[in-house]
């Protein structure tokens, strides 16, 4: 299991998460349509769903100068392999220095 976060726009929260797999984004984000972005820090990755816009998702938050994401996001560790997840390097308090909901 890796450390990382789960944001959910719809009551403006960042909780912590244990993932062990995709399966577990897939659940958490509640869509099989995952996409991620590296967030410039390591080999952190912010996961989502890629069809949220389409589905009308409500809720919205921006990472740094990424495009906004409606929806939950996750924020976990990728290795070099890019399969393999690991603890996000992100403090819980830098991350929410870097997060906006819109």
């Amino acid at each position: 299991m890796s450390a990382g976060f789960v944001i959910n726009p719809s009551d403006r929260t960042v909780s912590p998460v244990e993932i062990s797999d995709l399966a577990d984004v897939t659940r958490i984000v509640g869509f099989d349509t995952i996409e991620s972005d590296e967030i410039g820090n390591g080999n952190d990755r912010l996961f989502f769903d890629e069809e949220c816009f389409i589905r009308g998702t409500s809720g919205r938050f921006r990472l740094d100068s990424l495009v906004p994401v409606a929806g939950k996001g996750i924020i976990i560790g990728v290795s070099g392999d890019g399969v393999t997840f690991s603890d996000t390097q992100l403090s819980e308090s830098e991350l929410m220095q870097r997060l906006r909901f819109e």
